[in-house]
């Protein structure tokens, strides 16, 4: 991992990129970290580092877990069973 200031990457920007594909670097401001640069090998790995920075799916994930909480979730077998029945349902919709 490397630490730079944002004087340092944005004079060599291009080279702080190289150097994240060996690990995160670190920029700072004032000597504080205030951004991470990450190197990204494909659309799946980008996909899913947004994702996890998502508000609104934070949000969604969060709402979730308090739903599970309070109603102690339904059992597996029976999670199982619906997915088989939607999708049982959506390729006698499709076809």
């Amino acid at each position: 991992m490397k630490i730079a200031s944002v004087a340092d990457v944005k004079a060599r920007f291009s080279g702080y990129l190289r150097d994240s594909q060996d690990g995160p670097v670190v920029v700072t401001r004032h000597g504080r970290a205030v951004a991470v640069l990450l190197a990204v090998s494909d659309d799946d790995e980008l996909e899913r580092l947004l994702l996890a920075h998502s508000p609104r799916l934070q949000a969604i994930l969060e709402e979730s877990r308090r739903q599970i909480e309070e109603s102690g979730g339904i059992p597996h077998d029976t999670f199982w069973r619906e997915v088989a029945a939607e999708e049982s349902a959506d390729a006698a919709r499709a076809g």
